[in-house]
């Protein structure tokens, strides 16, 4: 008889590192509706990930109590994650886009259980078949960073493919600039793309991922910028800002050309008064990926995600796009502690994705 539990990695309580702790719990269950139960064969981590499960993640101000009951219940446990690859072994009766069998690669619901698990119920709107050139930990590493930057730049920023413009992308080697870099280069066909890094190392990652020129954020980057000489026919339209929205905000608006546009994905609390936004007529817009389901799609395209993924693959397989993944390790309860740490440490180059099926010790989610 084919086992009623599984094991997982999540937290009883919200706080540091160590409260992530694996545990048995019930699978999901069948699935309804559009959903498809998924074994869960990689997952990667995002800085989401490290606020959820720190208990300070305030992008939308009542998250905490839409998912209380995931530690106040049964099981009394938060599943950690958003990102995962796995094969779906059965699917909801209005499932459209998959069958059993199927390799695939998705984004769990924002406000439930989450993919540090064996198995995870996932909306077949948030998952995409799996690129065949990529394994599941590659293509685990893509969903939360590619939709939110294509939803940042051709939804939010309204970019148009070919458009003669230039662009800013705050942070240009991390798990999101880098895959933003290439949205903007490589798909939306931008002239230039400015990014921002401050090493060695993760200027030379982004010039890799798409940046045709690097400036250092720990220096004055609109001097920096203006020491390009950027042609005049190319102005500097877009900023997309991936850390830090109050510092880098009165900069960007300071080197941005007028009615330019500014995307952030980054919650702060600012004052745009004494900055250059109001004189230059600039557009300041959000962009948080979760909204679509959490408000239960209102004025929103449903497949519009599912439809990013597919492109996704097709651009993978073609070799138009770079899989951003720098750090592999092993799924296991040890081996995510250690993906927090390296996240916290502010120090990762690119993703940092886990698999079941990578060396080293210990039992998968154990």
């Amino acid at each position: 008889m084919a086992s009623s539990t599984m094991h997982a990695v999540g937290v009883s309580k919200y706080g540091p590192i160590e409260n992530l702790q694996p545990k048995e719990v019930p699978k999901p269950g069948k699935p309804t509706d559009r959903k498809l139960l998924v074994q869960v064969k990689a997952i990667s981590v995002n800085p989401i990930d490290v606020k959820v499960r720190g208990g300070v993640y305030d992008d939308p101000p009542d998250y905490y109590e839409r998912v209380k009951s995931l530690t106040q219940e049964p099981p009394n446990f938060h599943i950690i994650g958003y990102d995962g690859a796995g094969v779906v072994l059965e699917t909801g009766p209005d499932v459209k886009h998959f069958k059993v069998g199927d390799e695939i690669f998705y984004l769990a619901n924002p406000a439930g259980q989450g993919t540090y698990a064996e198995e995870v119920l996932v909306d077949e709107r948030h998952a995409g078949h799996k690129p065949k050139s990529l394994d599941f930990v590659q293509a685990a590493a893509m969903p939360l960073t590619y939709a939110t930057a294509y939803e940042a730049l051709a939804d939010r920023l309204e970019i148009k493919e070919g458009e003669k413009a230039a662009i800013l992308i705050i942070n240009g080697g991390g798990g999101m600039g880098s895959i933003a870099s290439q949205v903007a280069r490589d798909i939306l066909k931008l002239p230039i793309v400015i990014t921002t890094a401050s090493r060695p190392e993760t200027a030379a990652f982004s010039k890799e991922m798409g940046a045709t020129h690097v400036v250092n954020h720990r220096q004055d980057i609109v001097q920096q910028i203006k020491d390009l000489n950027l042609p005049a026919d190319v102005p500097l339209k877009y900023a997309f800002i991936t850390s830090r929205t109050e510092q880098y905000l009165f900069p960007i608006a300071d080197i941005l050309a007028p009615f330019g546009k500014i995307c952030s994905i980054v919650q702060a609390n600012f004052d745009m008064y004494g900055s250059q936004m109001m004189s230059k007529s600039l557009t300041f817009v959000w962009c948080w990926l979760g909204t679509g389901p959490y408000h239960y799609y209102y004025n929103d395209k449903e497949e519009k995600h599912h439809e990013w993924y597919e492109r996704l693959a097709q651009f993978f397989d073609e070799g138009t796009v770079k899989c951003h993944l720098k750090q592999r390790l092993r799924l296991t309860a040890e081996g995510i502690r250690e993906a927090h740490r390296r996240l916290e440490a502010g120090k990762a180059v690119g993703k940092i994705a886990l698999g079941v099926d990578e060396p080293g010790e210990g039992k998968p989610f154990c």
